[in-house]
C-alpha cells in the first residue's frame, strides 16, 4: 500500500503570495487615503459649526461678532456679550472644536480675509474680529 501526500506545490504557493501582493498593494492606498478624507470632513464639520454658531451669536446680540478668543461661544451673555444679569443667551458651544488637522483648538486673528500666510501648522483657526468669519487653519482647506 503507498501513502500519498498530499500539499501545496511551490507554483500553487508562489501563485498565492503573488496574488496577495498585488491586493495588498490596491488595498493599503486606499486607507492611508481615508484618513485624510476623515480629517477633511470632520474639520469641514466643525467650521460649519463654528460658523453657524457664530452667527447666531450676532443675532443675538445686534450684530456684534466674539471676541478674538471666542470665548463668548462657550459662556451664558447678555444682549451686550457679558456675563453680568440676566444672561439668556448661550453657552453656543460646550468648547471649541479642535482642527482634527492639527490637534488645536487655538485661534489666530486677522483683520482681512486670510492670505496663506497667516496660515499655521500649529493653530486650529483663523479668526477675522471685524466680521466674524473664521477659516481653517490649514494650507489645503484654510480656502474653505
Amino acid at each position: 500500500m503507498r501513502k500519498t501526500h498530499s500539499a501545496f506545490t511551490l507554483i500553487e504557493v508562489l501563485i498565492v503570495v503573488v496574488i496577495l501582493a498585488v491586493l495588498a498593494a490596491t488595498v493599503i492606498p486606499q486607507f492611508t487615503d481615508s484618513t485624510t478624507d476623515a480629517k477633511a470632513s470632520s474639520v469641514k464639520f466643525n467650521l460649519h459649526t463654528l460658523r453657524s454658531q457664530i452667527q447666531l451669536y450676532r443675532t443675538h446680540h445686534d450684530g456684534d461678532v466674539p471676541s478674538s478668543n471666542l470665548s463668548e461661544l462657550t459662556i451664558a451673555t447678555n444682549v451686550s456679550g457679558g456675563t453680568t444679569g440676566d444672561t439668556p443667551f448661550g453657552p453656543y458651544l460646550m468648547k471649541l472644536p479642535v482642527n482634527s488637522f492639527t490637534n488645536s483648538d487655538s485661534i489666530i486673528t486677522v483683520t482681512a480675509d486670510p492670505a496663506l500666510s497667516d496660515v499655521t501648522t500649529t493653530d486650529g483657526w483663523i479668526y477675522n474680529t471685524n466680521n466674524g468669519e473664521i477659516w481653517i487653519s490649514h494650507k489645503d482647506y484654510y480656502t474653505d
